[in-house]
This record gives C-alpha cells, structure tokens and sequence, in this order.
C-alpha cells in the first residue's frame, strides 16, 4: 500500500506542474489547453497545506476541483470526485502529506460528480452540508442500490455560516445562496483568503442549469464577489491565476445576467420555450464551452423560473 501511495503522490506532483504550462487559453475544454484524461489527476498548492485536487469530469471534456486543507487538527476536504476509485486517489495523496486524519468533508455540491465516491473518506469524517443538500442526499440514499456507489448522508448542516477551528487554521462554511443547485455551500479561508466555490461558479464553461434557480445564481455570484478572496477556486474549469479566475468569476455573473435577461424578453413576447433556443441572440455566449449541452436546458429552466414553476 505504501509503494502505491508513493507512487500516486510522485505522480500527481509532477502532474501539478501541468498547471504551470497550462496557457491562460479562456476556455474550460481540456482539448483546448492541449491535454487528455491521461494528464490527470492533478494538484495546485495554493498556500502552505492548501491544495487543489483536479480530476476528469464523467464526461471527459472538462475538470472536477476540490480543495484539500491540512491542519495540525487533521484534514478538510470540500467536495469530492466523480465514484470511489477517483476519489481514492485523492484520499491516498492526502495519507502521503499528513499523518493526521481527514475530519471533515464538505459538501458543496450535492451532484453524482461531486459526490459519487465519498464512501471512501474515512468512517470517522464528519459530512457537513447546506439542509437542502442533507435532504437531497437523504432522499437518494433511500434508492440505493447494492453494488452501486454508496451514499453518504451528512450530519451536519450549515443555512448561513459556521466556524471551524483546526488548529491554528480558521475556515469558514459559507451559505450564500442558491445557484447551481438549491444546496450549494462554499469554504472560505481567511487568513490565506482562498474560496472555494463549487459549483456556483465554472471557469469559461457554460452554466448546466438542470437544477438551479437562475435569478437566484445570479444573486449568489454578486454575493460571491463581495468576499475578500485572493484565490477563486471553481467546482468545473482550470485554476488559472488570481487575477484571470477573479475576472473571469465576473464575466460568469455577466454571462447569467445576459441569458435569464435574454429569456425574459423572449418570454414577455410569448415566444415558446422550444422557439426562444433558436430565435434568442445568444451574443458571445454560443461559443463558449459545452453550450450545445447545455443552452437548451437554460432556456427551459428560466422559462419554468418565470412561469412560478420552481421551488
């Protein structure tokens, strides 16, 4: 075990100098930086015992991030990977920096990417959540099926904020609205003024709305931007330096505000849903990554925010 260790660590080491070489290309596809599956995982050190893990996302255009922080209290990991073998790799690079235990995992995203192999994490980690997350979650396991990834209910939930101390690290769990999903969560690091955002935000990807609030997401970006951060770290999308992931954070807010005010003026003017797809003038936003994927599904779900369908 301790060989495979070694040898996962020394890999995603020299892996993280990808991120080095890694042009600041505006973009969230790894064909378009010039890199495969195989040049993954990856991490980033953002600060002493602060680190980015980065994984291939299922469908394999694009990244999965979480954040990794080791304290002498033990470790904290805000999300994890797609199912379990993915996951473990990040685990066994964590076993390779500390010999303290992971004690938290937070989930900031509810999703099956984020989610699906934190059967991994030790029995001992405490799971924290947003209460809509904790439901969500709950609701899935109860559909569990043997053989199939477990799912792993919090039991601890954050509606606003909460502290941890760990050591001589203090990080934050910040509630600050609904957006991709009715639960998201981020972590907050004041001191190295490092924020992990989840799934709010993916850097030059094109949001996936299938469960969000749109207007809503639109609130919680601004909301997003008001914190003190060096560091914006992304659920999906490459980790590129602080000024680019700063502006880029903002051009994601201007992408929201220009698709759910594009639908409403498709919506008052009685356009259908199915129509607004192809009459809509989707301005620069057409060519950004995974559009063909997911244009549509925004259409929809303005149309059914507008229309007093959501929750």
């Amino acid at each position: 075990m301790k060989t495979l260790t070694f040898a996962l660590i020394l890999i995603a080491l020299t892996a993280s100098a990808g991120f080095a070489q890694q042009s600041s290309a505006r973009t969230g596809l790894l064909s378009e930086r010039g890199l495969t599956p195989a040049n993954f995982p990856q991490n980033k050190k953002l600060a002493n015992n602060v680190y980015v893990w980065t994984d291939v996302h299922p469908s394999g255009l694009y990244v999965t991030n979480d954040l990794i922080v080791i304290t002498t209290d033990g470790a904290l990991v805000a999300d994890g990977q797609k199912d379990p073998p993915t996951t473990q790799k990040m685990v066994d690079f964590i076993k390779g920096l500390t010999s303290q235990p992971i004690r938290y995992v937070v989930v900031c995203s509810e999703h099956g990417d984020h989610s699906g192999g934190h059967e991994v994490f030790p029995s001992t980690a405490t799971f924290i959540s947003s209460p809509a997350s904790k439901a969500a979650l709950a609701e899935q396991a109860r559909t569990d099926k043997p053989g199939r990834p477990k799912t792993i209910v919090p039991t601890e939930t954050v509606a606003d904020r909460k502290v941890l101390k760990m050591g001589d690290t203090a990080i934050q769990i910040l509630n600050l609205g609904r957006a991709h999903t009715s639960g998201d969560i981020e972590v907050y690091l004041p001191a190295e003024q490092i924020f992990f955002v989840s799934e709010v935000f993916s850097n030059h990807l094109f949001p996936q709305m299938r469960a969000a609030p749109p207007r809503e997401w639109i609130q919680t970006l601004k909301n997003l931007q008001k914190v003190d951060a060096r560091w914006i770290i992304p659920g999906h999308g490459f980790v590129d330096d602080p000024a680019v992931m700063k502006e880029e954070l903002a051009n994601y807010e201007k992408l929201m505000e220009y698709v759910v005010g594009e639908m409403t003026r498709l919506h008052n003017a009685g356009v259908s849903a199915e129509a607004a797809f192809k009459q809509a003038n989707w301005g620069p936003y057409s060519s950004w990554p995974v559009f063909d994927r997911n244009g549509q599904v925004a259409v929809q779900r303005v149309y059914d925010e507008l229309d007093g369908k959501l929750k």
